[in-house]
């Protein structure tokens, strides 16, 4: 018979089997403690370091932004806008001087309106703002129509001619405007209504105020009907398209 001698940690784990488990405990590594903490540490320090070169600048006014220097924008009038633009001249003024903090007069040797910045202009973009209503205004809008450039921001107008869709002269180039106003307007009216915008016919030009989006569909409407599409399809058409931009928004 030979003698089998068990060493102390043989002992043990025979044991650990034969008896309870729950003496085994998970070691946790030292090595991933240090890591942590140093990466901690690493983290803090960037963020002081940011925080100490970030430099803290109180905003600047329009006024120090241009340098002190006056800008000026020049909107024509052409001669059948007189009239309007003498009609309705406080209703352009009053939002341009009171809110936009801008001076603005019309010239009567240059026929323009000239708008200018001045001390009290806490906006830089309101120069670009007043100059595109006062232009809205000329091209045929309404003045109500027109102050949406000033209180939104993502609004455009769109220009294009008629002939740039297609060359028509003559009595082709007449029935085209036709079908764009439709009997009564009710054409023009309908697209206006479905697609969100405001449009203005000028002999064969085309002029467009919406947002982005919405001018696009207008566009898409009226060279449509420019290329010869009966309204009704063209009704058709714009209704569905802006069904599908309203359900995704």
């Amino acid at each position: 018979m030979e003698s089998v001698s068990n060493t102390p940690a043989q002992a043990n784990a025979a044991t650990d089997c034969d008896g309870n488990t729950d003496t085994f405990e998970k070691v946790k590594s030292k090595r991933s403690h240090k890591r942590k903490r140093d990466a901690a540490e690493v983290d803090m320090q960037t963020e002081e370091t940011v925080a100490a070169k970030r430099p803290q600048f109180p905003a600047l006014s329009a006024d120090q932004l241009t340098g002190g220097s006056v800008e000026m924008r020049k909107v024509p009038v052409p001669p059948h806008r007189y009239t309007p633009l003498k009609t309705n001249w406080m209703k352009i003024f009053t939002p341009i001087v009171e809110h936009l903090r801008l001076q603005v007069r019309f010239n009567l040797k240059t026929r323009q309106v000239e708008i200018k910045t001045c001390r009290e202009t806490s906006d830089i973009g309101a120069l670009t703002r007043a100059a595109d209503f006062v232009k809205a205004f000329t091209l045929g809008f309404q003045v109500e129509d027109a102050l949406a450039l000033i209180r939104l921001d993502e609004l455009f107008l769109e220009t294009f001619d008629v002939t740039d869709v297609k060359p028509l002269k003559g009595d082709h180039l007449s029935r085209a405007i036709g079908r764009i106003a439709g009997k009564g307007g009710k054409t023009k009216f309908t697209i206006e209504n479905v697609t969100k915008t405001r449009i203005v016919l000028a002999d064969t030009k085309v002029h467009i105020l919406g947002s982005f989006q919405n001018i696009k569909m207008a566009r898409t409407a009226i060279c449509n009907l420019i290329l010869g599409s009966p309204p009704s399809k063209v009704y058709g058409n714009i209704r569905v398209v802006a069904s599908r931009s309203a359900e995704r928004f």
